[in-house]
């Protein structure tokens, strides 16, 4: 199967967190690609990435950044693809609060849909989501996560009054 999804990270030290995502994916079947991509010390190669990403069958990007986290901001101001971005918590980053609103705080024309803080999982979620607004077998995928989501809750409810 070809990747409908691109995980990328400014650095290796953003794998852990990113892995999330990637294993989200393989739950629901989905293919995607991981790399990294840094805007910092690879802006050629980011370009390259956003621009040839719709080509190669891209439909979503999730970008995982940390400190600075120009990374899905820098993607989504040259693409006209979904950019979901993942800020990391990393070791030159102000509790992860300069990761968080360099994601957030994008200026008008160049949107870039935020998780929180460390949230992959979430990121990954949402890309499933958006695949499934147009793929049926994704969204009963959903249907039957979101029950198990509720079992789950039931089940944590059923051992408080016992």
């Amino acid at each position: 199967m070809n990747p409908v999804i691109g995980i990328v990270m400014g650095s290796s030290s953003d794998l852990q967190v990113m892995q999330q995502a990637a294993d989200v994916l393989k739950q629901f079947n989905i293919a995607f690609e991981i790399k990294i991509v840094s805007a910092h010390r690879t802006p050629a190669i980011m370009l390259d990435y956003a621009d040839q990403a719709f080509a190669r069958g891209i439909k979503i990007i999730i970008a995982g950044a940390g400190g600075a986290a120009h990374l899905p901001g820098m993607l989504a101001s040259v693409t006209t693809l979904p950019v979901i971005g993942v800020p990391v918590k990393s070791s030159n980053s102000i509790d992860g609060w300069d990761s968080v609103l360099s994601i957030l705080q994008m200026p008008n024309g160049v949107p870039v849909a935020t998780v929180a803080l460390n949230g992959a999982t979430n990121a990954a979620l949402l890309a499933v989501q958006i695949l499934g607004t147009s793929n049926l077998s994704i969204h009963e995928k959903l249907v039957q996560y979101k029950q198990q989501l509720k079992d789950k809750v039931k089940l944590m409810n059923e051992g408080l009054n016992g």
